[in-house]
């Protein structure tokens, strides 16, 4: 049983040295989601788990992502290759059925004030036969 232990031991202070090494010597416009000082202490205080999460979120990416590689400035697409998109105001469907909603919505509140005064009138005309008899 204590072989076992002194096994985790030697593994976990070599993974936490490994890890160190190679925080220590990443450039800090390479480290990820964390300032470098920051890996260096969650490293050193939160072992065995501190350097297992340096490798998995801390360490930069050494490949490219995606097909055609990271993104950077410029490489968007050519002016004929351009997904060509309509905004809402300028399209002339969209535009319509707006005004045809609208038209829809104003022509219902139009009924139900209708609606709204004849029942008012209906009310009233009960309470004055109410006071009558």
């Amino acid at each position: 049983m204590i072989r076992l232990y002194g096994l985790f031991f030697v593994v976990d202070l070599v993974l936490t040295v490994v890890a160190l090494i190679d925080c220590l010597s990443t450039d800090e416009h390479a480290v990820r989601n964390l300032p470098k000082v920051a890996w260096v202490f969650i490293v050193l205080l939160f072992s065995p788990v501190g350097p297992i999460v340096w490798f998995v979120a801390g360490r930069p990416q050494d490949r490219r992502v995606g097909r055609a590689g990271q993104w950077r400035p410029g490489n968007g697409f050519p002016e004929y290759e351009r997904p060509r998109s309509v905004g809402p105001d300028d399209d002339p469907d969209f535009l319509k059925s707006v005004s045809r909603l609208r038209r829809e919505d104003e022509e219902m509140f139009a009924k139900w004030e209708a609606d709204l005064r004849r029942r008012e009138e209906e009310l009233r005309r009960r309470e004055r036969e109410n006071r009558r008899d």
